[in-house]
């Protein structure tokens, strides 16, 4: 559950390719101060402001940054972040390899660390790139972190193992100076939380609502719920895609747990061939069951358990377990994709928690 800031040691926080602020939250909520974020996109950069206030944005090309040029204090310093991960995901076959241009932006984190030299490194990606190219970039990655002397291990961390209604894999990789991490205490004491835990206070909606700011349906049912409200009474986010009416008609025939196979080959008929579908097109959620991995919740039209619509911002926010009270800004679409490239913030604070008990800087 979302905790209060733990005191173990102080550490300045920095956070290259922000986002929407996944990371940040979880350092912050691990009781790191995040100093400094970066973030080239409008969109998430205006909701890293929105959430994030005392830390200082930079707006820019990370390509174009001197690292040297970050005024930093004194305290032990932890450098992390996600370089843009399409080009490492397994379910892109058409560029992931060494000739896409995205995929060596993890190189830019490369060099912020030779610069800076923190005194931890937390690298994190989608679980594809330990496969890309045969794991060229995992292996120059951690023989990088090496050749600087760092203590490198990495891991693949089931989201749900941490306390986040979603069943979602993602890569990180930790290089410390002092000592190797040892990623067992991430699993500590947890127990699943369902999508019912997650997200049955929020209010019913319609296909296309657009209400934004709504009271909760019901008192929180679950301890999650309770943690991700606090004490508001109304929240945001309460928006959902404008979905045409043979769309809608399809998600009719899918049960909780079932996908485009539930559905009508005449219904389908604007597939070129429907048995290729990915089977993660057209998912309705299951209410005792985390979610699956929402990634591009609204191209693969994931579904509410109960209702035949997608899932609103706030549904999905819930998924990624970020608190109601965290805004996300920009278009629909653009509030879509930052949620669901987020990295969970629960997920997040149990790496940097478990660095944070290991680590004595």
């Amino acid at each position: 559950m979302l905790c209060e800031p733990m005191a173990v040691c102080e550490m300045i926080g920095i956070e290259l390719f922000s986002g929407a602020g996944g990371l940040s939250l979880g350092a912050r909520l691990a009781g790191i101060k995040v100093e400094y974020a970066i973030e080239v996109s409008n969109a998430p950069a205006a909701t890293y402001r929105r959430n994030h206030a005392d830390t200082k944005l930079i707006q820019e090309d990370i390509r174009s940054i001197d690292p040297l040029s970050l005024e930093l204090p004194c305290e032990p310093t932890i450098l992390f972040g996600g370089p843009p991960c399409q080009g490492f995901s397994t379910s892109n076959q058409k560029t992931r390899t060494l000739d896409n241009e995205k995929n060596w932006l993890f190189l830019e984190f490369v060099r912020f660390i030779s610069k800076i030299s923190p005194d931890v490194v937390v690298f994190e990606n989608v679980s594809g790139i330990v496969q890309t190219a045969k794991g060229y970039f995992c292996n120059e990655l951690t023989s990088a972190l090496s050749e600087l002397n760092y203590h490198v291990s990495f891991n693949v961390i089931d989201a749900s193992q941490c306390g986040v209604p979603q069943r979602r894999n993602r890569f990180f990789c930790i290089g410390c100076k002092s000592k190797p991490v040892d990623f067992s205490s991430v699993y500590k004491d947890t127990q699943k939380v369902t999508v019912r835990d997650a997200i049955c206070d929020l209010p019913s909606l319609s296909v296309g609502e657009r209400s934004d700011k709504l009271p909760y349906r019901t008192s929180a049912r679950s301890r999650y719920a309770r943690e991700m409200r606090g004490d508001l009474e109304h929240c945001t986010g309460h928006l959902v895609t404008q979905n045409s009416q043979h769309i809608v008609e399809r998600y009719l025939h899918v049960p909780e747990g079932g996908n485009w196979r539930d559905i009508p080959s005449e219904l389908m008929t604007t597939y070129k061939d429907r048995t290729r579908c990915h089977t993660g097109i057209y998912r309705r959620l299951r209410m005792d069951k985390p979610s699956v991995v929402l990634g591009n919740f609204r191209k693969n039209m994931l579904i509410h358990p109960k209702e035949h619509r997608g899932l609103s911002i706030r549904e999905a926010a819930r998924l990624q377990s970020f608190p109601d009270s965290y805004e996300f800004l920009g278009s629909i679409g653009q509030q879509q994709q930052q949620v669901g490239n987020a990295v969970p913030p629960l997920m997040a604070q149990r790496v940097f928690e478990c660095i944070q008990s290991q680590v004595q800087v």
